[in-house]
């Protein structure tokens, strides 16, 4: 009989020692894969589709005369709706366009008073 080495006599002993699969351990093995995608949907995925509806709800809502904060950091007043752009107003005499993503937020609606 050959000698083996401590190597090879480890690699057997972790070979004869693995548990073998049964019937049920596949759902027992996906359950925790399972609970990890749910946990993270419900944690990071679904707050964050809330949060692009809602800003979508918002461009669709804006108007020529309100008061917005580009993603920039630029406020302006929105002086033309186009397709897929906002004319800003950013001072006396200076327009630039903006496309409809890069509005972050709403300073004022139109008609409201300033304060």
């Amino acid at each position: 009989m050959p000698k083996m080495s401590p190597l090879s006599d480890a690699l057997t002993f972790f070979a004869q020692a693995a548990p073998q699969p049964s019937a049920g351990g596949l759902l027992g093995g996906m359950l925790p894969i399972v609970l990890l995608f749910l946990a993270m949907y419900f944690l990071m995925i679904a707050p964050q589709r809330k949060k692009q509806k809602e800003h979508d709800k918002m461009l669709k809502a804006l108007v020529s005369g309100d008061e917005v904060v580009t993603s920039g950091g630029i406020f302006g007043q929105i002086t033309n709706v186009k397709d897929d752009r906002f004319v800003i107003r950013v001072a006396e005499g200076t327009k630039i366009e903006v496309g409809k993503g890069y509005i972050s937020n709403v300073v004022r609606k139109a008609g409201e008073e300033k304060k």
